[in-house]
């Protein structure tokens, strides 16, 4: 806080809706409100700071209060967003239109589901307004990351706030069901893993030109492009030797391209220069480029027939060796060994929009070898050494801008599994080796579950921090 409020949280703003809202503080006529899920007793304070840095002016600021003023409970944030939104409708029934922002798909469903249920309900006489001319504006999502560094400190620093408030019950002030919290530690894979420039680079030059036109745009295709796998799982000292441990740098060429039933994007690719040792226990060196919703990284193994790429498309990119690791929070079992603590809890069944984006190619598992694990991290993840993150998919956000009443203004619409083996696999190399969504919206307080499921099971942890 002491270093973001000085300056006015710059780089983290929509710049955008912060356009936007300013023209609707022009507009005499224009009622301009910000409406968000955080609750009252953890927010407002820092909400207020926040939008007083940039000299934004709302004539509503509305955070999720404990109680209502019907004495009502609000068990998520769209049931307390929508209460909200008709309330504002029928008290400002001279308005013509009410504008709403919104970066959550789900959400932008839901209110645009709202609206239409709420002036099906206006039509009918006698009614208390005449309906209202309602837009739900879908924001296009840009993310902003910390450092692994810094957000891992944070996260500890919350779980260590957490720690100490449970021991006096007048201290859960989010009546946690959790005892004491940890971070834990899953590795995925080891790999060379990809900058995220390189990855931007391999997409557009080389994964762009093979898509069917009109799929880039859709919901429909998940973007990779992140590394080369050395081994499904935390590698061991012999295969780290091998590759020159982590941390060890080498460039590679691509050698050709292909698609598998329209439905996966890959790229082979070589060491540079080409007498430079590797290892892979895939077949070939390949780079996963994208995958179709529903299909499997692990196809990209099936592809016979690679298409050499013209001399101004062999693109040379460096990697690193390093680790693909997911960081998880969740309690504290006296009897688990750091093994054991690899695994996600078998009760945490649903599946997280951030985990997917570990798919990776995986080669075939051999029959003898068990694999490495049958359960899945959560979402919270941090990769060692670079690695890559592209996806479409909804998942935890927050709260848009509304602006009620007559108004003007636009924002850009936004547009828009794999088998995880870890069984073992053939390794070849030319070093002689072996051949062959929950939002913080949501998390004032446990009254229930996020949206159908409370506690263990549904979502992360609620914590006190």
């Amino acid at each position: 806080m002491e270093k973001e409020e000085p300056r006015a949280w710059d780089g983290w703003w929509n710049e955008q809706i912060v356009r936007l809202v300013k023209l609707s503080m022009e507009q005499k006529d224009a009622l301009t409100v910000l409406l968000t899920g955080r609750s009252e007793n953890g927010f407002a304070d820092i909400i207020r700071r926040m939008v007083d840095s940039r000299k934004l002016e709302f004539d509503l600021i509305c955070l999720k209060p404990e109680v209502g003023p019907n004495s009502e409970r609000f068990s998520t944030t769209m049931e307390f967003k929508q209460t909200f939104l008709q309330d504002l409708v029928l008290t400002y029934e001279q308005a013509d239109e009410i504008r709403v922002y919104e970066d959550r798909v789900k959400h932008v469903k839901g209110f645009r589901d709202f609206f239409e249920d709420l002036n099906r309900s206006l039509q009918v006489v006698p009614a208390p307004r005449k309906p209202i001319n309602a837009e739900v504006i879908q924001v296009a999502e840009g993310c902003t990351f910390l450092s692994p560094v810094v957000e891992t400190a944070e996260v500890q620093r919350m779980i260590n706030s957490h720690n100490k408030s449970i021991r006096q019950a007048t201290s859960n002030a989010t009546r946690s069901p959790y005892g004491r919290l940890r971070i834990k530690r899953t590795i995925f894979y080891t790999g060379y893993l990809i900058s995220n420039a390189d990855s931007n680079r391999l997409i557009s030059q080389l994964l762009t030109p093979l898509l069917p036109s009109g799929l880039a745009e859709s919901n429909d295709l998940k973007y990779m492009a992140n590394s080369i796998l050395i081994t499904p799982r935390p590698a061991p000292r012999s295969i780290l030797n091998k590759v020159g441990g982590i941390g060890k740098k080498l460039t590679w060429q691509v050698t050709g391209t292909a698609v598998f039933e329209n439905k996966v994007w890959a790229a082979r690719v070589a060491p540079v220069p080409a007498t430079e040792k590797y290892y892979t226990e895939n077949p070939l060196p390949v780079i996963v480029l994208a995958v179709r919703k529903g299909a499997r990284p692990i196809d990209a193994g099936k592809i016979q027939n690679w298409h050499p790429v013209p001399a101004e498309k062999a693109l040379t990119f460096e990697t690193v060796v390093g680790e693909k690791v997911v960081l998880r929070v969740e309690e504290e079992n006296p009897h688990e060994g750091e093994w054991e603590s690899q695994f996600l809890n078998k009760n945490r069944k649903r599946r997280h929009q951030q985990e997917r984006d570990q798919d990776i190619l995986y080669p075939q598992s051999s029959q003898n070898d068990e694999p490495l694990s049958q359960t899945r991290p959560q979402p919270y993840y941090n990769s060692r050494y670079g690695g890559n993150s592209r996806h479409h998919d909804d998942g935890p956000r927050r709260g848009g801008s509304h602006r009620g009443g007559r108004g003007r203004g636009g924002a850009p619409r936004g547009k828009g599994h794999s088998s995880r083996g870890g069984a073992r696999g053939r390794g070849r190399g030319r070093d002689g080796g072996p051949a062959g969504y929950r939002s913080l919206d949501d998390h004032a307080g446990y009254d229930g579950g996020y949206e159908d499921k409370p506690g263990p099971g549904g979502a992360g942890p609620v914590m006190n921090y």
